[in-house]
């Protein structure tokens, strides 16, 4: 279907061709100064390819029609000029900008951070290969307005304003990640920074492009394992790096080659570490004084205090946090041929990773050893905690780990045509295979696969002086889970979507439109499991494997019947900005987005051992102890947002401030029940509680609004020294008046730059203030600071380019609890750290 696909869209692209000649625009690229400009990017819309000037500052560029030229650099303001084959000798001036301003690929539109009607926050270069955690949580969570989910630093995904799981979309190169980290916090993403060349965050409904996942936003990660420039002579880099606090040893490998047009791409992760330090801190457990909420919640352990002979026969405390080692290797390759009209490539990428899920043990009722077993890498994942861990649970429970394996397909067809209203057809395509297991002990329990094929298509054009893209977007999704944490059914999703964007300049001021509908199908099985003694069914409609000697006692019925929700979905948009000075701007823009819930949403029934919780989806609903499928009156859930930005980048002082308004109507969340949930008896109302029992939560809709701001403001004191203040503040209620759950911490930042030749360095201090903002089910947050600093310099050996770089993370080993994650208190964040790392590129 897909070469189908892509000789029909090659066949219509040579007939909408005209006769229209190619010439050659020769021209040159200086600074303010009329200095040349090298190794800046120049490129003509409607082609993948982009050329880059030589030392001169000059490049000579084929145009075959009307058109718009686009130069950009890094830290330099972009420029565009309208060209045609006739164009003489052109000489484009580049502005300095203060801050890194950088094309963001998931713009569809080639804008720049700096140019975008919504806020777009880009990490790339040095800055971001320094900086590379195992998860993307971790590595981006400093950012204003970005946060983590923290089930441990090996399963951290990114939160956006407070939203994320199913309403943010995590893309490469533009295409669904499709693994299960959407499902449950304990599922990591399957990206790694370190093979990226940028990762770019976008705030706000990102839905016209990416579909009703993006409600919240976009974490698109862009590399470059389908080339999409003519690669003319071998390139590469390797980097390696250790982490002392959890003993990480990390490698990676970069090379690429071409001749004539065909490319050749391949890139290598293998990060291998174990659990990670931490201050001495309180482990909750059954001594506590009172029933654990959903988080594992206990004030006291907030405090980190030892207590030195206070209460030492109830409190234990630990130094490390069991079960949160790593082992990964991720490799991608991938091959192209690029001509002036013509890019088509194919990539493959495998990743098979072991990592440990934290405060996730099963406890079986029967001795054994839990530590000390190998997995198939070789690697002893317990023998290293078994004797130091105060929790020591040996002989009572099993840890759990995930080991994650995937293999992804990536196609791209651009075909730049000779026409002057329509300007290319794209086309990417892709598929994945994707299987998360979690053994216990030396057995698998449960099994999450997600197979998904994706295709989009674009067109861009310009068209009476609208430049824009429209297209088609089509996605299939089968996911299942088997085993004892299968707390929601198979689930085939598929959306069939079109969209449009369209941008016009009105001299100072850029006008963008954009709409979007998309055709919504969830389809699944359902298997009700009605539950007894004798006559007395307590229907829990989960067919638990650990009833412990009870099944001979019980009496199961079982029905299955077909569910099919069917949505269509409706987002638009209107934004624009205004550059009401040389390198300032104010950006606005109103949207409004629906999405239907999302598998776990409707269908959880189920015990979620990961989160400690028994789950209920939006189509249950629970009635004299028994739990009903009756999925009635589910309601769209709506988002109006609107965002303004003030933007001043160009000399000494810089800065960017967002303000949001996020209303959202039918705004699913999970509400604790007065119920709890124990193999033995299934439901109960919570006072008749057991041993062992969970929280029972469940989905409701309600309206909920979202409101707050993000900047981040510099000062360049002089060439070698800047200063920055950033930070961010959020609330986030229902209509209520209640407070919704693990909303983030506000944050507040103040960085200091050194720069001189080949040496930099920085210091970061950040306080996460006290989270007090709670629902009735949780605790309170206490606000702790961290102090970060980092060291890099440039060398060169016998002409190979280096970068040796340290960082210090936590100097001051401060004891922090993420209020965002299920396991605040089982799991705090890592003490100090120090990396050192070295990288080449040759």
């Amino acid at each position: 279907m897909f070469k189908q696909s892509l000789i029909s869209l090659s066949v219509s692209a040579v007939m909408l061709s005209t006769s229209a000649y190619a010439g050659e625009l020769k021209g040159k690229v200086v600074d303010n100064n009329n200095l040349p400009v090298s190794n800046a990017n120049v490129h003509l819309h409607g082609k993948s390819q982009t050329i880059k000037t030589d030392a001169d500052g000059n490049f000579t560029i084929a145009v075959d029609a009307v058109s718009q030229l686009h130069v950009s650099k890094n830290n330099f303001i972009d420029q565009r000029l309208d060209v045609n084959p006739d164009s003489p000798f052109v000489t484009v001036t580049l502005t300095p900008s203060s801050v890194e301003s950088i094309v963001v690929y998931a713009s569809a539109l080639h804008k720049s951070n700096m140019e975008m009607a919504s806020p777009v926050t880009v990490v790339s270069g040095d800055t971001l290969k320094n900086s590379a955690k195992p998860t993307l949580g971790e590595t981006l969570k400093g950012l204003p307005g970005i946060n983590a989910s923290y089930f441990g630093p090996v399963s951290s995904s990114p939160i956006i304003r407070g939203l994320d799981g199913p309403r943010v979309k995590i893309t490469q190169n533009g295409l669904d990640s499709s693994d299960a980290s959407r499902v449950g916090p304990d599922h990591a993403t399957t990206n790694d920074a370190l093979g990226a060349e940028q990762i770019e965050i976008l705030r706000g409904p990102a839905t016209l492009l990416y579909g009703a996942g993006a409600i919240g936003g976009v974490v698109n990660v862009v590399d470059n394992r389908i080339p999409t420039d003519v690669i003319e002579s071998p390139q590469g880099a390797v980097n390696y790096s250790h982490d002392t606090n959890s003993n990480t040893n990390t490698y990676a490998v970069l090379f690429e080659t071409g001749h004539e047009g065909f490319n050749f791409h391949f890139d290598g992760v293998k990060r291998q570490g174990d659990d990670y330090e931490t201050p001495n801190f309180k482990l909750p457990g059954d001594h506590d004084e009172h029933h654990e909420d959903e988080h594992g919640h206990d004030d006291h352990a907030h405090e980190g205090e030892e207590h030195e002979g206070e209460e030492e026969h109830a409190a234990e405390y630990a130094e490390k946090v069991d079960n949160t080692f790593i082992d990964s290797e991720v490799f991608n390759i991938g091959t192209s041929y690029v001509s002036d009209h013509i890019t088509a490539g194919i990539s493959y990428g495998r990743i098979e990773t072991d990592y440990g899920i934290p405060a996730h043990s099963h406890d079986h009722g029967h001795d054994h050893d839990e530590h000390g077993h190998e997995d198939d890498h070789g690697h002893d994942h317990d023998e290293d905690h078994g004797e130091d861990d105060a929790h020591d649970h040996a002989g009572e429970e099993h840890n759990v780990f995930a080991r994650v394996k995937q293999d992804r397909w990536q196609a791209l067809f651009n075909y730049a045509l000779h026409n002057n209203w329509l300007e290319s057809i794209q086309v990417r395509a892709g598929y994945t295979d994707y299987e998360h297991s979690e053994i216990e002990g030396n057995e698998v329990g449960t099994v999450f696969k997600n197979e998904t094929t994706e295709l989009r298509t674009n067109f861009e054009h310009r068209i009476g002086g609208w430049h824009g893209i429209f297209g088609y977007h089509y996605s299939d999704s089968d996911y299942e889970a088997q085993g004892a944490e299968a707390f929601t059914p198979a689930t085939n999703t598929t959306t069939h979507a079109f969209y449009v964007l369209e941008e016009k300049e009105f001299g100072d001021f850029t006008l963008e439109l954009g709409a979007r509908i998309e055709d919504f199908e969830l389809s699944s099985r359902i298997t009700e499991t009605h539950v007894g003694h004798d006559d007395d069914h307590d229907e829990h409609g989960h067919d638990d494997d650990h009833d412990h000697g009870h099944e001979e006692e019980m009496v199961k019925t079982t029905q299955v019947s077909d569910y099919t929700l069917e949505m269509t979905n409706v987002s638009a948009s209107i934004g624009g900005v205004y550059n009401y000075a040389p390198g300032q701007n104010v950006a606005i823009s109103l949207s409004r987005s629906e999405r239907a819930p999302l598998t776990a949403e409707l269908l959880s029934n189920g015990l979620h051992i990961a989160t400690s919780t028994y789950e209920l989806g939006l189509g249950y609903h629970i009635e004299d102890n028994e739990i009903h499928f009756e999925p009635t009156n589910i309601e769209k859930e709506t988002s109006t947002n609107l965002d303004i930005s003030f933007r001043r980048f160009v000399g000494d002082f810089g800065y960017t401030v967002n303000f949001f308004y996020n209303d959202i109507s039918d705004f699913y969340y999970q509400e604790k029940t007065n119920y709890f949930f124990t193999s033995e008896h299934g439901l109960e109302v919570a006072d008749h509680e057991h041993e062992g029992a969970r929280d029972v939560y469940q989905y409701v809709s309600q309206d909920a609004e979202l409101y707050g701001l993000e900047f981040d403001v510099h000062y360049q004191i002089n060439d070698v020294n800047r200063i920055k203040v950033f930070g961010d503040h959020l609330r986030a209620k229902l209509d209520n008046g209640q407070n919704l759950p693990r909303i983030p911490s506000n944050k507040l930042g103040i960085n200091y730059a050194y720069e001189n030749g080949p040496f930099k360095a920085d210091m970061t201090i950040t306080r996460y203030l006290e989270q007090d903002e709670i629902t009735s089910y949780e605790t309170v947050t206490k606000g702790y600071t961290l102090v970060d600093a980092s060291l890099s310099y440039d060398f060169a050996v016998q002409g190979i380019d280096m970068v040796g770089y340290m960082n210090l993370e936590n100097l001051t080993d401060e004891l922090g609890f993420v209020h965002s994650s299920f396991i605040k208190d089982q799991a705090p964040l890592p003490g100090r750290n120090l990396k050192l790392g070295i990288r080449a590129y040759f």
